[in-house]
């Protein structure tokens, strides 16, 4: 689909110099994404230190691909994007937060996973440690989730989903985000990241996770006009479901219903994807 570009139009429209831009640059990005990739999860699976380091690999390429095509900066979009930005920040905020409560309290319910009370050196009831930990990793969490999801977002949303639209690829949102599933898979494999009692299953519903919330992700970078509600969220979801959500479940079966890969949690972003995609959607690419 990306491979045959041919030659640069000597002539022609706009829209036909942009499709050829487009697919030249996808083609270059993914040259440098696959072998930076395959680097970062080497060191990465022999020493965790490198996990950042993969995880800025999506943007690297990015970096590597706009120097070596002379493409400039100026539609990652780094301006905050005004009013529509500001207004997307309790939705950035609140989102994994309604997922969490969601998922993870049907699972707390029912007793299909076992809520704990996260470790803290605070003594206070339950529910005030939960409240107070989410609370913390709302804000601080997420500035500091900054260092590694704008690395991530450079690359996906900030370079190849607008790509992916100028190649005319079809449905270019939910494409970005199954390749950004993919490119999560080795870990999986290798146990070492949401991988639950059936690893085919975990895969799976790894997959839908990912994908519907990479559509979102995308859709609010696009609404936005800027790429900064796509760094936020992405930092958000890692800080609150990850250190906030996970932390307070445990149990035998703890990964196959809660988790990136947990059928709930699969199920909730889903359902948050569909009802999003059946809003009217206003694009700003710039």
């Amino acid at each position: 689909m990306i491979t045959n570009f041919g030659s640069m139009p000597a002539t022609g429209s706009e829209e036909e110099k942009r499709l050829y831009f487009a697919r030249r640059g996808l083609l270059v990005f993914f040259a440098m994404l696959i072998p930076l990739s395959i680097l970062g999860y080497v060191l990465a699976l022999k020493y965790p230190i490198f996990v950042l380091f993969l995880m800025w690999t999506p943007g690297l390429s990015s970096i590597f691909t706009r120097l070596l095509l002379h493409e400039g900066t100026a539609d990652i979009s780094l301006r905050v994007g005004g009013r529509r930005t500001l207004k997307a920040v309790p939705f950035i905020l609140l989102f994994p937060v309604a997922i969490g409560l969601v998922a993870y309290g049907i699972a707390w319910i029912t007793g299909l996973v076992q809520y704990v009370t996260p470790d803290t050196f605070l003594k206070a009831p339950a529910i005030v440690i939960f409240v107070g930990l989410l609370l913390m990793q709302m804000v601080v969490g997420t500035i500091i989730g900054l260092i590694g999801s704008v690395g991530e977002e450079l690359g996906w949303r900030g370079y190849m989903l607008t790509r992916l639209i100028d190649a005319r690829v079809p449905y270019p949102m939910v494409i970005s985000g199954i390749i950004w599933g993919l490119w999560h898979l080795p870990l999986m494999i290798a146990g070492n990241y949401y991988s639950g009692p059936y690893l085919a299953l975990s895969i799976f519903l790894f997959m839908i996770s990912v994908t519907s919330f990479g559509y979102i992700i995308g859709r609010l970078r696009l609404t936005t006009g800027s790429i900064w509600p796509a760094f936020l969220l992405h930092a958000s979801w890692n800080a609150i479901i990850q250190e906030v959500f996970d932390s307070a479940s445990k149990g035998k079966n703890v990964l196959l219903w809660t988790g990136e890969s947990g059928i709930l949690v699969a199920l909730a972003l889903l359902a948050a994807a569909w009802f999003i995609s059946r809003r009217p959607m206003s694009m700003r690419r710039l």
